[in-house]
């Protein structure tokens, strides 16, 4: 029985469930809920590499940066792989076997917040890599004032020139929170290297090459160019030339792909009034695109997250992002920044740090929608950066800060176009056939890679706690 027909009253008229027998309705296309903005497809500018592979040359550089030390920890207990141990300059110059041997000596620590693990003054006698946690560099100022060097966060390491040289330590090393090291003292690696006594004098030799390196270089690690300024007279004038690269970075275009399977029967009689053909496509594209979005900041090898240099990565002082911690990742991507690029919850967390500071961002209109801004520039949010050890809203995840563009030496996507059967840049779709259940494939493709030019084009803010709210009264 109908609705109209439970009434009391007698009906006049014909029911609304039996008119519908007669009506068509308005109807949407499929929608679905994981389909984001993807802000970072529309703000990197695209670059065409005809040859489906592209090359960075660049200046030679005289000293490169150095990776973070792969740790484990089981039962908060920490150890480390020789080939993690690798990852250190110093230990470039040993054999395997030496290196193994190294991480066996290694003792893991823990130490409570607050502690001072390395005190100014004191002769180094020790080697620390960061396992877990977070540590603060500090010196006295010229004016008595403790000054803040640096954070140190997982993987960092310090004090490996003490395993060569008695010197003093010129910094004070004080665990900001629970932290678990690695050490390695100078006992220990002078024991081991007493079997091999030329190896340690080649260390030695090593360090001296690399200070002499350093001061010819620039502050990137480029060779400095030698010029004349300010003289009279006609002095001999500095010969010079910049040397390149021998092995340049080059990043083949990587691929997303799917197949698409309609049957024909579908796409005979049921496609009015909407395409099932294109509904089909429309959404296998629309993932095809989330997951584009997902590598160009993921990818172990083209991502962004993975080619921040070591020098461009910032330690939050605390645990959720600051407007002090945002300076600081300013200051390192000083030139021409183009956006930051964050997880919506981080974003959420920087406006509570705002808040609770008196200073509320600025929001700005772009794309017609609003975003909020820090010295000006945008803070676009994005899924694909993600919260790590997620419980409700407590996490950590990353920030990114970039400049964009070829000519600026910033960050670039790669794709190319006019593939065939192009349906938008870089992508395509190609008919495959229909098999023997009447069934019909197409292929979806898209090409694409990215690219960060120089070290200094993109930072990131790590390890930032999204779940701190402040209370107030």
């Amino acid at each position: 029985m109908s609705t109209d027909e439970s009434l009391d009253t007698p009906r006049q008229s014909v029911g609304t469930d039996a008119a519908r027998t007669l009506a068509t309705t308005t109807k949407t296309v499929p929608m679905l809920t994981g389909v984001t903005p993807r802000w970072v497809l529309k703000l990197l500018p695209w670059v065409q590499v005809d040859s489906g592979t592209y090359r960075v040359n660049r200046k030679r550089l005289v000293t490169k940066g150095v990776g973070k030390v792969q740790t484990r920890i089981e039962d908060g207990t920490a150890s480390v792989t020789a080939e993690d141990l690798s990852a250190i300059p110093l230990m470039h110059e040993l054999d395997d076997d030496l290196v193994a041997k190294l991480a066996e000596k290694m003792i893991s620590e823990s130490v409570d917040a607050g502690t001072t693990i390395v005190r100014e003054g004191d002769t180094a006698d020790r080697f620390y890599v960061i396992a877990q946690g977070k540590v603060q560099v500090t010196t006295k100022g010229s004016h008595g004032e403790r000054l803040r060097l640096a954070v140190l966060g997982e993987g960092d390491y310090f004090g490996e020139i003490a395993l060569l040289q008695d010197c003093p330590r010129k910094a004070d090393v004080t665990a900001m929170v629970p932290t678990i090291l690695l050490e390695l003292s100078k006992a220990d690696f002078d024991t081991l290297m007493s079997d091999a006594p030329e190896v340690k004098a080649n260390l030695l030799a090593h360090c001296v090459q690399r200070m002499d390196e350093l001061a010819h270089a620039d502050e990137h690690g480029e060779p400095a160019v030698e010029v004349a300024s300010g003289h009279t007279g006609e002095p001999d004038l500095p010969e010079t030339y910049v040397d390149y690269e021998t092995e340049p970075r080059e990043i083949p275009l990587s691929v997303v792909q799917n197949i698409v399977r309609v049957h024909t029967r579908v796409t005979d009689i049921y496609n009015e009034p909407i395409n099932q053909l294109r509904e089909q496509l429309r959404l296998s594209v629309e993932g095809i695109k989330e997951r584009q979005e997902h590598e160009l900041i993921n990818n172990p090898e083209f991502g962004l997250l993975a080619n921040v240099a070591p020098a461009m990565r910032v330690q939050p002082r605390g645990g959720p992002p600051t407007p002090d911690d945002f300076d600081e990742l300013i200051a390192r991507v000083w030139k021409k920044p183009a956006f930051f690029l964050a997880h919506p919850r981080a974003i959420a967390a920087f406006g509570r740090e705002c808040t609770r500071r008196g200073v509320p961002p600025v929001v700005i209109q772009m794309f017609g929608s609003p975003f909020i801004t820090w010295r000006g520039i945008p803070l676009v949010p994005c899924d694909k950066l993600e919260v790590r050890d997620a419980h409700g809203d407590v996490g950590t995840t990353d920030i990114l800060l970039m400049r964009v563009g070829e000519q600026e030496q910033g960050v670039v996507g790669l794709h190319q176009t006019g593939i065939p059967g192009e349906q938008m840049p870089s992508l395509s779709v190609r008919f495959m056939g229909v098999n023997a259940k009447a069934v019909s494939s197409y292929l979806v493709t898209l090409y694409f890679a990215a690219a960060v030019l120089t070290e200094d084009a993109l930072g990131v803010l790590e390890n930032v706690e999204v779940g701190f709210y402040h209370e107030y009264e």
